[in-house]
């Protein structure tokens, strides 16, 4: 272990603050949560309450190699965030712009084939099963529109009248 302490580690392209304890700081890659993080620490013998900014650089290759390849360092697979890949079939773990992409990839393939959610998102609207009476609304609010069309109206009547 390093006595020197680092502000900021570069892991998987992501800069982490040194400060945090090792699960948490890991928490801040896209694709790796706490929990992920406990287990990689655990699987790595990293004392999880250790702060990251204090890891040789010999333990953060390590880290980035379990969280690439977690299966290997005997996490399990239900850990993982991509289970049985629809093109591989395998399991895996995706972190970074490669979750993003395969995020991307997965909505345009529901649009494509028009299922259920991929009309609503076609749509814009919730995928979840959310209610959608009253929450959700993005856009301008409906009664305000009327009333504007409602009001422009009454001025071309009172135009028309005065001719």
């Amino acid at each position: 272990m390093s006595n020197e302490f680092k502000r900021i580690v570069r892991v998987l392209g992501t800069d982490l603050d040194g400060s945090l304890k090792v699960p948490y700081a890991l928490s801040k890659i896209k694709g790796v949560g706490i929990f992920f993080g406990y287990a990689i620490s655990r699987a790595l013998n990293i004392n999880p309450d250790e702060r990251i900014g204090f890891l040789s650089e010999n333990q953060i290759q390590k880290i980035e190699d379990a969280i690439s390849n977690p299966l290997s360092y005997g996490i399990p697979s239900w850990l993982l965030n991509r289970r049985r890949d629809l093109k591989t079939g395998k399991d895996l773990h995706l972190h970074g712009s490669d979750l993003v992409l395969t995020i991307k990839e997965d909505i345009e393939r529901e649009k494509k084939i028009k299922s259920w959610r991929g009309v609503r998102h076609s749509l814009g609207l919730k995928v979840r099963g959310q209610r959608t009476k009253t929450t959700g609304r993005k856009h301008a609010a409906v009664g305000v529109l009327r009333r504007a069309i409602a009001q422009a109206q009454t001025q071309t009547e009172k135009k028309e009248k005065k001719e």
